[in-house]
């Protein structure tokens, strides 16, 4: 993307890092916690206002295995939620209710993830009792990837109700985004 994709920003001019925080304060998720890497103090500055928890992962450069690790360790530490759900900043096009479909399945023993007409995609629901294994496995660029191939994940199926689509370039930016 050659930037952050936390501080690309919406049509509306909303950062992406906001759009993320608000979609899963507003499907019911609590506590947020949102991880931080490249670029955090100005990440940190965007979401000022907004009702979540930062954390920074210093090891940000390695991808979001350092993310997956920071944010779940913390959790484990500092909360007593059952489950986390997972929604990467560069998904513009998920939806609350792909969220909250997505949530349902949440305890303990939760491992579900949204698909996109069958690719799996995000929000991803992971339960407490896969977290020392999601923390494990979880390196580069692949988060929870492994983890997720190895074991038996509940696919919640959201096309009908959400655009899934990763961002990764600018191409692929929706139209009046930047």
């Amino acid at each position: 993307m050659g930037r952050p994709k936390a501080l690309v920003r919406d049509a509306d001019g909303t950062a992406w890092v906001v759009r993320a925080a608000r979609l899963l304060t507003e499907s019911g998720c609590s506590p947020v916690v949102v991880v931080v890497g490249a670029a955090a103090d100005e990440v940190r500055a965007e979401l000022a206002a907004e009702p979540v928890q930062v954390i920074e992962a210093t090891d940000w450069i390695e991808g979001m295995g350092a993310s997956f690790r920071t944010g779940l360790s913390f959790l484990d530490e500092h909360s007593e939620v059952d489950a986390v759900a997972v929604v990467p900043v560069d998904v513009p096009g998920v939806q609350r209710v792909a969220v909250r479909r997505v949530l349902a399945e949440a305890g303990p023993g939760a491992l579900a993830r949204a698909t996109y007409d069958g690719a799996p995609g995000h929000p991803v629901l992971i339960g407490r009792t896969h977290w020392a294994g999601v923390i494990a496995s979880a390196r580069g660029d692949e988060g929870a990837r492994s983890y997720l191939r190895a074991h038996d994940v509940v696919h919640v199926e959201c096309a009908d109700v959400s655009d899934g689509v990763d961002v990764d370039t600018v191409e692929e930016l929706p139209p009046g985004h930047g």
